[in-house]
This record gives structure tokens, sequence and C-alpha cells, in this order.
């Protein structure tokens, strides 16, 4: 190397796995009962979501906010709870995170609409704000 440069070091790439991570692994069940009443929106925040992030290991931080319109049933609080709390040691990256946890709340409750959004705590100066909302656009649609 001339003049003395150092050789920079380049971070490695993503792989498909990483990016993927967190979306198969087994979870708590969450459990649902019936709902008593038409038209009307639940709304529930989990201040204290933990995950890992799967390319660093360190530990990210936020809030998830669920909304959802029950249609025949509602989700358990203390089923969501453990289900939320499965999360601390699994490593996911955010986007995942909101998407999964959406994904399998409509798959229990099969809610009239619903939204999962998670916002997380800033790292490196960085804050990210992530929303799924279903039901989903299809592919190629606005």
């Amino acid at each position: 190397m001339k003049n003395g440069a150092k050789k920079k070091k380049s971070m490695p790439r993503m792989t498909a796995k990483e990016a993927r991570a967190g979306l198969k692994e087994k979870l708590p069940p969450l459990e649902t009962f019936p709902n008593q009443f038409p038209d009307y929106e639940i709304k529930i925040e989990f201040s204290e979501f933990t995950s890992v992030c799967p390319k660093t290991g360190l530990p990210d931080f936020g809030t998830i906010v669920i909304r959802y319109v029950p249609k025949e049933h509602c989700v358990e609080l203390k089923s969501l709870k453990m289900y939320m709390l499965a999360y601390r040691n699994l490593g996911i990256f955010y986007e995942n995170a909101v998407n999964r946890i959406l994904d399998d709340i409509v798959k229990v409750s099969k809610p009239v609409r619903a939204a999962v959004s998670g916002e997380f705590n800033p790292r490196g100066g960085i804050k990210s704000v992530v929303e799924a909302h279903y039901p989903r656009l299809k592919k190629g649609s606005k």
C-alpha cells in the first residue's frame, strides 16, 4: 500500500438468512376469546418491546402498538404478553418483527382490519418507525 494507507475493512454483506431472521421461529401461541360487540377498535401498547439485531447481536428496544377491529375473536392479553416477551431473545429486524406480529394477530383473530406500529429507540442517531396494515395491498397495486 502506498504512503502508509491502511486498507479499509469492509462490512460483511447482508445474507438472505439474516434478512429472514426471526420469521419462522416458534413463539408462544396467541389465544383468543369470542367478541361480544360490533364495530369498535382495540388499541394495545407494549412499551417494553425488546428483540436482538440479527446482524450485530445488540438489543433493540421500542414500543409496539397494535390496533385492530375485531370480527368474531379478540386477542387474549396474557397470551399476547407471553408472545411479546418471547421476542426478547429473538434475532429479528424491526421490519420483520412488526410484519410478523401483524401476520400472527391476523392469523388467530381474523379481524376486520388491523395495524401494527413499531417505534424503536434511536441507535447510532437513527430512529425507526415501522408500520404494517391489514388487509394488505396486493403486489403491484397502490
